[in-house]
C-alpha cells in the first residue's frame, strides 16, 4: 500500500511511470463522475425539442461518453488499458441556469480504479454537447467536472460531499 500522500506515478529520481499494479489484487470497482455545459435557454430547447442540424445531441453525446471511457488509456498517458464492464452516462436537461448535467458511471473487475474513465467520459460528452450545437451558441461553459463517488481497492469508498 502506498504511503500517505505519495506520488504514485512517479519514481524515487521523479521520472514519470506507469503504476505496477501486478501484485494488486483484482477488485470490483465503481467509480462516477459529473460535468455540467451551460447554454442559452435557446440553445437547451433546441437539444430538447430535437432540433438540432446535427440530430439527436443526448444519444450522440451519450455514445461519445462511452467510447471516450473504453479510450482513456489512449488519451491519458499512464492509465492502464482496462476490460471495462459496464459505461453509463445519464445527460439530464436543467432550466435553472438553462445546462446539460452529465453523470458518467464505469464498472469494472481489476487491479486499479477507473476514476480517469469517469471523468473522461463525462467531460467528453460535455465536449460533444458543445460540438454538435456550437453553431447556434459558442458561448456555453463546460463547469464542475469532478469524482463524485468511487468503491474498491485499497483506498476503499470515496463520496463526494
Amino acid at each position: 500500500m502506498k504511503a500517505p500522500g505519495k506520488l504514485t506515478h512517479f519514481d524515487e529520481a521523479g521520472a514519470a511511470q506507469m503504476v505496477d499494479v501486478s501484485e494488486k489484487p483484482v477488485t470490483a470497482r465503481t467509480a462516477t463522475a459529473v460535468a455540467q455545459i451551460n447554454m442559452q435557454p435557446e440553445t437547451l430547447a433546441l437539444i430538447r425539442e430535437g432540433r438540432a442540424k446535427k440530430g439527436d445531441v443526448l444519444a450522440v453525446a451519450r455514445l461519445a461518453g462511452i467510447m471516450a471511457a473504453k479510450k482513456t488509456h489512449d488519451l491519458i498517458p499512464l492509465c492502464h488499458p482496462l476490460a471495462l464492464s459496464k459505461v453509463t452516462l445519464e445527460l439530464t436537461p436543467a432550466e435553472a441556469p438553462p445546462r446539460i448535467e452529465i453523470s458518467a458511471t464505469v464498472k469494472t473487475s481489476g487491479q486499479t480504479g477507473v476514476e480517469m474513465e469517469a471523468l473522461t467520459a463525462a467531460t467528453v460528452a460535455a465536449l460533444t454537447v458543445y460540438d454538435m450545437v456550437k453553431a447556434v451558441d459558442r458561448g456555453m461553459e463546460i463547469t464542475g467536472a469532478r469524482l463524485v463517488f468511487k468503491d474498491g481497492g485499497a483506498s476503499g469508498r470515496f463520496e463526494a460531499p
